[in-house]
This record gives C-alpha cells, sequence and structure tokens, in this order.
C-alpha cells in the first residue's frame, strides 16, 4: 500500500494531487505543524531530515517531490500521460521539475526568512534588523524575482503548460508559483491563469477536498 506523509500547508500536497490524477489507492498519514510552524518530530521516524513529503511504497521510502514525481510516473503511469515521450517537450519537463525547487524557490524561503527575522529578535535591535533585511530584500532578492517574474510571464504567455500538454512538471511547478503570487505583491496575468487552470482540474480538486478534510 502507497502511503503519503502529509505535512499540512507544505509541498506535500503535489503528490495528493498527483496520485489522484494517477487514480491510485493509498492512504494519508496527515502530520499538523507545531506553534512555531515547523514540522512535528514524529516526521524523523519516517525521514532523518523530518520533512515532507515523504512516500512509502512496500519497503521503499521516498523524499523529496520531483524524486516522488518521477518514481510515480515511472511506476504507474502506464499510458505515459504525465511526462512527454518527444525530445523538445521532454527536455522542458526535465528544466522546469529541477527549476521549481533549483532557481524559484530559494528566493521565495529567502524572502520570507528576511520577512520574518524582524520579529524573532529583541525588541532593542528590531529595528537595525528591519533595516537590514528590507536591504536584503531590495538589492538581492528583489531584483531577482522581477527577472524570474518576467521569464515566467514570457513564458506562459504562449503555453498553456509547461512542457506541451499537462504533465507532472506542472505538479511541481504549482507550488512556487502559487506561493509566488500569495507573498509578493503584484499582477502575473499569465501565471494567474496558469494557478485557475490547473486548480481547475478535476484530479486537483479531489485532493483538496481530502486535505480540507484531514
Amino acid at each position: 500500500m502507497i502511503t503519503l506523509h502529509h505535512l499540512e500547508q507544505s509541498r506535500s500536497f503535489r503528490i495528493l494531487w498527483a496520485l489522484e490524477e494517477l487514480n491510485l489507492n493509498y492512504q494519508i498519514q496527515f502530520y499538523r505543524r507545531l506553534a512555531t510552524l515547523a514540522a512535528p518530530p514524529e516526521l524523523k521516524l519516517v525521514h532523518p531530515l523530518g520533512k515532507a513529503p515523504v512516500l512509502t511504497d512496500g519497503e521503499q521510502s521516498i523524499a523529496e517531490s520531483a524524486v516522488i514525481l518521477e518514481y510515480l510516473q515511472e511506476q504507474y503511469d502506464t499510458q505515459q500521460q504525465f511526462k512527454p515521450q518527444d525530445h523538445a517537450n521532454k527536455q522542458q519537463y526535465r528544466y522546469w521539475m529541477h527549476y521549481a525547487e533549483g532557481s524559484l524557490m530559494p528566493l521565495l524561503v529567502m524572502q520570507l526568512v528576511m520577512t520574518n527575522v524582524p520579529q524573532h529578535v529583541p525588541f532593542l535591535i528590531k529595528p537595525v534588523a528591519k533595516k537590514i533585511t528590507a536591504g536584503v530584500k531590495a538589492g538581492f532578492i528583489q531584483p531577482r524575482l522581477k527577472d524570474h517574474v518576467q521569464f515566467l510571464e514570457s513564458y506562459l504567455a504562449t503555453h498553456d503548460y509547461f512542457a506541451g500538454t499537462f504533465s507532472f512538471a506542472d505538479i511541481q511547478m504549482s507550488f512556487p508559483l502559487q506561493a509566488l503570487v500569495s507573498r509578493t505583491q503584484g499582477k502575473y496575468p499569465h501565471i494567474q491563469a496558469f494557478i485557475q487552470r490547473i486548480a481547475e482540474r478535476p484530479a486537483y480538486l479531489r485532493a483538496q477536498s481530502k486535505e480540507q478534510a484531514l
């Protein structure tokens, strides 16, 4: 039996969604975040880093979203629906599977950290912390995020999906794009259209319903 170790408000929703796209039988082991928003220590019993998602399938225990998606596609996508087979789109598939967490997400995490730092320092140095973190965001993070937004908007202006037709690359890209829209100010019409498009998929809606019921 496949088990998804699913942490609330986390990247593991992508795996829940993929399981629904594949119409697989699976069970969910759900974990709530601590008051600090950290993952609970029980997750370290599943994987030494205590992070989610983790997928167990028989004797196998698999971590990292892209690796899990690749495993599910190779193992269970018998009709090859969720990974392109032509060379050009296969290259795009590989690129976006790595870009999501390798290029875009680190900037969003850095921005979140810089936003939260002033809330966790002694009162007397809050003004200094705010000034330093604002400088990092304005001088380093935001210019780079602007480049990424322009890149993504340009690509999605001419592509409904990231690798031809809908694929697991779109699932992988969903989390950073949703984070981008929710954590930054700005209008991103093509990114927002993509988010709306994937959110209307029946499997996405089923996954969302299952998560809300946990």
